[in-house]
């Protein structure tokens, strides 16, 4: 995949920019949700809703960080596009009666965990590491879940609403896979070793000891809806794929560790690393409610209302 065009990227941006106006809310079509579909549909978007609401914080982090002024400015659209989608997928809620009033649902523990350790740690966290592990969350779970929702759901206005979030999703890859290959650029064996040190980051170990659970939980959780697990992992294989696909992308160090953490997820015989990492989603899935932390006060700007 070579290099985009930044500049070019970024007018596009804001040349296709759109709100939840602009989608007819009451149009006919929600009927079309069975009534088997229902509550495992509710616990699905309501995760997906929180996916959207971790790649809006990760990228308002990365905007902090960004090289470039034409990268700040992409990451802060990014930033307010997620949560643009998750304010998309909450009106799909409310439109299929999965909203008790103006409640916001409630996040898995494993998507409240990895929220929390964004919340505390993502601003200090290196650009190039969340530059990598953004993309791979976008195209496996984003790309997997959102599939997997226009193929078994009838209701036109869900495909509509989608077609507009996939349009953005595909520049965020876009951007994400182009600043992956940037970062490998000319890297020198002690370039790639500094890019490994924080590794070594009590703060990133914890991210990493929330990030592997919520992979096997969303895979468990996505198993459920009926998804077959081949089609998660064939979306976590696009990321190697592309990714690596010139020398610069390869060359990249966080590259080269989240592909290989990769194969180990959607390798299921590799008991060394599924049998200590299923046993940790059930050990979260027993912490009481009350004893997690509150969620952060921008879950605050979540909201259905079509205006926003």
């Amino acid at each position: 995949m070579a290099m985009i065009d930044l500049d070019k990227m970024l007018e596009k941006v804001k040349a296709t920019q759109w709100s939840l106006g602009d989608i007819d809310w009451d149009a006919p079509g929600a009927e079309m949700i069975t009534e088997e579909q229902w509550p495992k549909l509710k616990d699905f978007m309501a995760d997906l809703m929180w996916i959207e609401h971790v790649g809006a914080r990760a990228f308002a982090a990365m905007a902090k960080k960004a090289p470039t002024e034409t990268l700040r400015q992409l990451y802060s659209y990014f930033h307010a596009e997620e949560q643009r989608h998750a304010n998309a997928e909450m009106a799909l809620m409310k439109r299929w009666g999965m909203l008790d009033g103006d409640t916001i649902p409630e996040p898995n523990v494993n998507l409240r965990l990895v929220i929390e350790w964004l919340d505390r740690y993502a601003d200090e966290m290196p650009y190039y590491v969340l530059g990598t592990v953004i993309p791979m969350l976008e195209i496996a779970l984003d790309g997997a879940l959102c599939t997997f929702l226009l193929e078994t759901v009838d209701d036109p206005v869900c495909h509509q609403a989608f077609e507009k979030i996939n349009d953005d999703e595909s520049r965020h890859l876009g951007v994400g896979f182009s600043v992956m290959e940037m970062q490998g650029h000319n890297k020198t064996t002690i370039g790639i070793a500094k890019m490994m040190a924080p590794l070594l980051d009590p703060r990133l170990l914890l991210g990493i000891a929330s990030y592997f659970p919520l992979l096997n939980k969303m895979r468990d959780n996505i198993m459920d809806m009926g998804l077959p697990e081949e089609k998660l992992y064939a979306a976590m294989r696009k990321f190697e794929k592309i990714g690596g696909r010139t020398a610069e992308g390869r060359r990249n160090p966080w590259y080269q560790i989240i592909q290989h953490h990769g194969r180990f997820v959607v390798n299921r015989s590799n008991r060394f690393y599924h049998v200590p990492i299923d046993a940790a989603v059930k050990v979260t899935g027993l912490i009481p409610r009350k004893m997690l932390p509150k969620v952060p006060s921008w879950v605050k700007e979540l909201t259905w209302q079509p205006t926003a």
